[in-house]
């Protein structure tokens, strides 16, 4: 049984240690998130052997398809999406670290790479972010932090519903792993994102918590849930405000959603998002449309539909960041940055004390 923490967060936030600047950036425009990595990866047509390269070529299971290990195996070409992305203009990198975890890797029986894997993964973003940014743009790492293929909420047998597959304490401790792995390899803001169970999300921010305590730094989270269906209701069942509600104890720096559903059926679940947290900023990162085998991202919409549709958002206010999920490419991101950029961004609620409460000193 989980034994209370010592690290129940403080009324006197500290001060963040890293990505600083990024609350004065989304107060003033609309900052821009890159886009898909797994659909960037599939266009390189990489084969079984490039995913086991020579150090795991004896490897008893099949490896292809498990695209956190390309930065230990084919590291250049997670440097070039990177690159790609923040040539379109994106303002915030993330790690390709979705799946970096003891819990996900065990499914490759690799669970003792993920410490490596997040390192790297941290590092490859933070040399690419280096070299573009400049005093008037600069760019930030954003450590990937996904849900995992394992739920705290949901049973995997239909036949028997108090079942679980993982245990809170065991997804806290993958996720302290990789988060101070993050930390280490020099990511800027911390994103928990993909969520489709709330528990997960709990036993991350917990895990988030802990590592700040712990090393004296605090980073920026942003929080990124999956509506899953047009019930607008994530996987474990919540709403959206739900979702809210069960997370804004963590003062995130953004809340927000991502993946399942495209820009136009997400539309109504990020404005209610911009309605009920008022005093924290909101981010959006949607698929490029619902998919579609026979497009050449596997997606429905083209950039300039994607951008279209972001354009909407930015101009209604709901946004403070926009970026892209699954289908999503280069041109995608820099449609987007172009066709949000005329509008300002969301203004928090007047006396918000959301996110500000991390910047006391």
């Amino acid at each position: 049984m989980l034994t209370p923490s010592k690290t129940t967060l403080p009324v006197e936030r500290r001060p963040y240690t890293r990505g600083a600047q990024l609350p004065e950036i989304m107060r003033q425009r609309i900052a821009i998130l890159d886009g898909a990595m797994g659909t960037m990866i599939q266009r390189y047509k990489l084969t079984e052997a490039d995913y086991r390269g020579t150090r795991f070529l004896d490897h008893h299971k099949d490896l292809k398809g498990n695209n956190e290990l390309l930065q230990l195996t084919k590291p250049e070409v997670i440097s070039e999406i990177h690159e790609q992305y923040l040539a379109a203009g994106a303002d915030l990198i993330e790690t390709n670290t979705f799946g970096a975890t003891t819990v996900a890797q065990d499914d490759y029986d690799l669970p003792e790479l993920a410490r490596e894997m997040n390192i790297e993964g941290a590092r490859l973003a933070r040399l690419a972010c280096d070299k573009y940014s400049t005093p008037d743009k600069p760019r930030f790492v954003a450590g990937a932090i996904g849900p995992t293929p394992k739920t705290a909420s949901i049973s995997p047998d239909v036949n028997d519903p108090a079942a679980r597959n993982v245990s809170f304490d065991t997804l806290r401790q993958a996720y302290y792993e990789q988060a101070e792995a993050l930390l280490e390899g020099g990511c800027d803001v911390f994103l928990v994102e993909t969520i489709f169970d709330t528990l997960n999300a709990k036993a991350a921010i917990f895990a988030l918590d802990e590592l700040f305590e712990n090393t004296g730094e605090r980073l920026p989270i942003i929080i990124s849930g999956t509506v899953t269906d047009a019930s607008g209701r994530i996987l474990s069942g919540q709403t959206v405000s739900a979702f809210w509600h069960s997370v804004r104890h963590a003062h995130p720096l953004a809340i927000g959603l991502n993946c399942a559903l495209g820009a136009a059926l997400m539309r109504p679940y990020i404005e209610e998002l911009t309605k009920i947290a008022g005093d924290t900023f909101v981010s959006c990162y949607p698929n490029a449309g619902l998919p579609n085998p026979m497009s050449d991202t596997g997606f429905d919409e083209t950039p300039e539909i994607t951008g279209g549709l972001l354009e909407d958002f930015a101009k209604a206010g709901f946004l403070n960041i926009a970026g892209g999920c699954c289908g999503t490419t280069p041109a995608h991101i820099a449609a987007i940055a172009k066709r949000v950029g005329q509008y300002k961004p969301r203004c928090l609620h007047e006396g918000a004390t959301g996110f500000l409460t991390g910047l006391k000193t």
